[in-house]
């Protein structure tokens, strides 16, 4: 194996999480100069909840870099309901939309009634109560998060989603790893798993429920599935070598995977109920990184058959497999759009290791990111952003980037470093 192979392949087996233990913090990086202008007013009778509702969808709808929100402190209004709206007060504002609300406690929890408006359309979109259970004020703000932003660009929202993360602190023998999962925009983090032994690259099944990872446990890479709210899980494989990069197939029945049982690491296909194996790729170079096509026909992967890191395309059964990258010499870890129209990879330009788009057809890529260290991003399930991990002065963190590249946000932690995101399926 040339050297640049064996560099790229212990990179890929050794990039490991690290991590912090508690949630995640939102810092909004960059802003789009497209974005709409939007109001939020603080919902009446909400004040001493434990949450602000208000707030959280304000912070929801401008961490999309789709909407630009009007400080707190320029409303001259306040109005709770659509009947209360002065649309002439909004315009002046150069406002465009404008959500308004109210809320009360009641014997099981909280009731939330709200309004989206069109100041210029001088009209009321959507309107909605929406009763919580318990002190899940913030599902709650996500929901409307999620109504307001499909009302608004006729695309689904992804704000009631969730984050996987793996995390690691400590030194030496003292390290620690952690799987988390938590909500989209890093609050209300749980852990999932907890060890002494390195733990990396999960994957959400299409259900949302279960995660496949790699744990080094045992002394070795294993596969792992769990189940996120029971905790229950079975070890899927164990093989000599490498046993690593697990992708679940939209069906939810396989999983796409890199083995190096047979010699070479090489892309498999297991059937998770059989246990059945099937063997896709047989070359003398190294086949990693698998991803599904959203319509479960087709395989991306990374291989450096053609001398460095490249991403290749082949059908789920097998056969010749196509390279999709030409621009550069490396070119790793693609993951298609929902619309699978798309790829997001991470691309070496001259100012590092940069989160990438190029169109599934051929085309230009296009650098999005701004940072020059990135590894593994991940899509959000509407593809309206993509997250994924960097470091920046020793530190390693989360951040995220719009598809179109003109805002971005990143999510540090309190303590430690954070890798290896994985951004859930739509969860209702």
């Amino acid at each position: 194996m040339h050297t640049l192979s064996k560099a790229w392949l212990f990179c890929v087996l050794l990039m490991i999480s690290s991590v912090a233990s508690a949630n995640l913090s939102i810092e909004i990086t960059r802003g789009s100069d497209q974005a709409l202008p939007i109001g939020v007013v603080p919902f009446e009778g909400g004040e001493g909840f434990p949450e602000d509702v208000a707030q959280i969808v304000q912070d929801d709808l401008e961490r999309s870099g789709m909407f630009a929100p009007l400080a707190r402190s320029a409303m001259f209004e306040r109005p709770s309901q659509a009947s209360d709206v002065q649309f002439g007060t909004w315009r002046s504002l150069d406002t465009r939309y404008l959500v308004v609300g109210r809320a009360q406690q009641t014997g099981s929890g909280y009731q939330l009634q709200f309004d989206l408006m069109d100041i210029s359309g001088q009209s009321r979109m959507i309107g909605e109560t929406v009763n919580v259970s318990g002190n899940d004020l913030r599902g709650a703000a996500h929901y409307i998060s999620d109504q307001v932003f499909e009302a608004i660009t006729d695309i689904r929202g992804a704000f009631s989603t969730k984050i996987a993360y793996v995390t690691a602190q400590g030194l030496g023998d003292n390290m620690q790893f952690g799987l988390y999962v938590a909500d989209a925009d890093g609050a209300r983090s749980q852990q999932v798993l907890t060890s002494d032994q390195p733990i990396m690259s999960p994957a959400w099944s299409p259900d949302g429920r279960k995660l496949a990872y790699v744990s080094f446990e045992t002394e070795r890479p294993a596969i792992y599935i769990q189940d996120v709210s029971t905790g229950q899980r079975v070890q899927a494989t164990s093989f000599e070598g490498i046993n690593g990069a697990p992708a679940w197939s939209p069906d939810g029945r396989r999983l796409a995977m890199s083995l190096s049982k047979d010699g070479q690491p090489d892309i498999y296909v297991l059937d998770i109920g059989s246990r059945s194996l099937n063997r896709l790729t047989q070359s003398n170079s190294i086949d990693t990184e698998p991803a599904w096509s959203p319509d479960g026909r087709n395989i991306l992967f990374t291989s450096d058959r053609s001398g460095g890191p490249q991403i290749y395309q082949m059908s789920a059964s097998g056969g010749n497999a196509n390279r999709m990258t030409y621009t550069g010499n490396y070119n790793a870890r693609g993951r298609y759009a929902p619309d699978g129209d798309q790829i997001f990879l991470i691309h070496r330009s001259d100012r590092g290791y940069q989160v990438a788009r190029q169109d599934v057809d051929g085309g230009r890529l296009v650098v999005l990111s701004e940072s020059t260290r990135d590894e593994s991003p991940s899509v959000a399930p509407n593809g309206t952003m993509v997250i994924f991990a960097t470091q920046q002065g020793g530190s390693g963190f989360l951040s995220a980037v719009s598809a179109d590249g003109r805002s971005s946000f990143r999510l540090p932690a309190a303590q430690g470093e954070v890798r290896d995101p994985a951004w859930s399926p739509f969860l209702n």
